[in-house]
């Protein structure tokens, strides 16, 4: 975060999405203007990262049922490694170096211009509020085994409804209460997987870990579904704003919740195809709570419905924080009008919150696999923007501040992302033509709207400002650069 020098913040007359040549400089912990703002620390933000990227194993049995429990395993032994830590580390390497909400925004916006910041902004904002969709649906599909009025009619669209309104209250009240209701959710969402491990343990035959029909794998399930459990690791890049000490606390956190990621899936996927006879057409989103009756009775069954109401409402308020901070950094940015920018009392982004709430309302129809499909296709298009913007910054300000550094050279770097560039053409291709015209037309929405934006910009038809507090790095480089050359 950034010391302001002023109480009020500065409005600035450049145009929509310019940045100003001004240095980063972190919070002081003596400011009095923070002072009374409540930053994020590690725990809530590993907690965070969890939610935005996981929220648990809930999600990943579609893995089973696309390809078989070797396949699942392996996908998620192996695909973080091409996909997952690629990702994190680009995040926290560029999170450090932009530690200012708008996070991917303002990364690519550096390195390409804002036209293409502004589609990378619309592209991973759509995608977020699609991922949010799933939420609600699939608590529902949880509860329906034991709830069947939740399966469809009135009933689950007033239960979608109801969710939506009271996750959306939270997001209203604080992103520091959304982060310690994070860490509660999560604690209580992880510990029935824990015992139900244990309790698996004198059932596991670890033979049925190696069933495999590799002629009969639903390629696009099955990538789609690791692809949706295993990413999203930037998207605590537009909260770096409202992190306490961002450029340490964000990379320890990225590490921490990696490995609670990671194990968080392999855990009960060992247990539950270990310990139970395979029936792979069983394996849809909510089996796990039938694999804890199964395993332990009806009382662990109740224990994973509930830590799945708990792990989709914690996954919901993450990535609403995410989505709704990603505008308000937009709007600090002038990509968007000013009234973007507006907090509420409890120093939230208002219109971001409603703006995003109203997007999951109106996507909530789609099925869990095409929420999956749609959202992937469109993030697909924002990470390559940003693995373009991270090596076009590595190149063309080799010298710039980073506080956090990918212990890579630029070559490296490169093959890095090699693989994860590979994946994302995989996906892309394998998307079904439904979600590929709907994500196409999506797209094209976006090319449409930046410069519609900027000719209301010019009417003077909305207010747009720029957050002269806000930093750029390249005065920060070039006075790297004159230091080294004095010294």
């Amino acid at each position: 975060m950034k010391l302001r020098s002023t109480a009020n913040t500065r409005a600035s007359s450049l145009h929509m999405g310019e940045f100003r040549d001004t240095e980063y400089n972190f919070v002081n912990e003596d400011s009095p203007k923070l002072g009374n703002t409540r930053k994020v620390s590690v725990i809530p933000l590993v907690f965070l990262i969890f939610y935005e990227v996981s929220g648990g194993p809930f999600g990943i049995e579609d893995s089973v049922q696309a390809a078989g429990p070797l396949l699942a395993i392996l996908g998620f032994l192996i695909f973080p490694f091409i996909w997952s830590i690629p990702e994190a580390l680009v995040t926290a390497e560029m999170g450090t170096m932009f530690p200012e909400n708008g996070g991917y925004v303002v990364w690519v916006s550096s390195a390409l211009g804002h036209f293409w910041g502004f589609q990378q902004g619309w592209m991973k904002w759509l995608s977020g509020v699609i991922d949010n969709a799933l939420y609600p649906v699939l608590f529902l599909d949880y509860l329906k085994s034991g709830v069947p009025e939740f399966g469809g009619g009135l009933p689950r669209t007033s239960a979608v409804l109801a969710l939506t309104v009271a996750l959306t209250y939270m997001n209203y009240r604080g992103l520091n209460i959304v982060g310690w209701m994070a860490v509660f959710f999560g604690v209580f969402s992880i510990l029935p997987f824990i015992l139900m491990g244990f309790v698996a343990i004198p059932k596991l035959e670890p033979s049925r870990w190696l069933l495999v029909d590799i002629h009969n794998v639903n390629w696009s399930l099955y990538l789609n579904t690791l692809f949706w459990n295993l990413n999203y690791w930037d998207s605590i890049s537009t909260l770096a704003g409202e992190v306490d000490n961002p450029k340490s606390t964000l990379p320890k956190a990225l590490f921490y919740a990696l490995i609670l990621v990671v194990v968080g899936y392999l855990y009960p996927l060992l247990a539950g195809t270990g310990a139970i006879p395979l029936d792979r057409e069983s394996w849809t989103d909510g089996y796990f709570s039938d694999v804890a009756k199964i395993v332990a009775g009806v009382w662990l069954r109740w224990w994973v419905q509930g830590a799945s109401a708990l792990s989709n409402m914690g996954m919901f308020v993450a990535e609403m924080s995410s989505d709704s901070y990603q505008l308000l950094g937009m709007a600090e940015r002038g990509m968007l009008p000013e009234f973007f920018s507006k907090r509420s009392r409890h120093g939230t982004p208002l219109v971001g919150i409603l703006f995003s709430a109203s997007g999951v309302l109106l996507l909530s129809w789609m099925s869990f696999q095409e929420i999956v499909a749609a959202e992937n296709f469109l993030y697909c298009f924002g990470m390559i923007l940003e693995f373009v913007a991270f090596i076009k910054l590595r190149l063309s300000h080799p010298n710039a501040s980073r506080p956090y550094k990918v212990p890579l050279g630029t070559a490296g770097c490169i093959l890095m992302i090699i693989p994860p560039t590979v994946l994302i053409c995989v996906v892309l291709a394998l998307a079904s033509f439904k979600v590929m015209i709907i994500s196409l037309i999506a797209m094209l929405i976006g090319f449409v709207l930046q410069p519609c934006l900027k000719h209301v910009e010019k009417k003077k038809l909305l207010k747009f400002t720029l957050n002269s507090d806000l930093p750029d790095f390249r005065e920060a480089e070039h006075r790297s650069t004159v230091e080294s050359l004095i010294s």
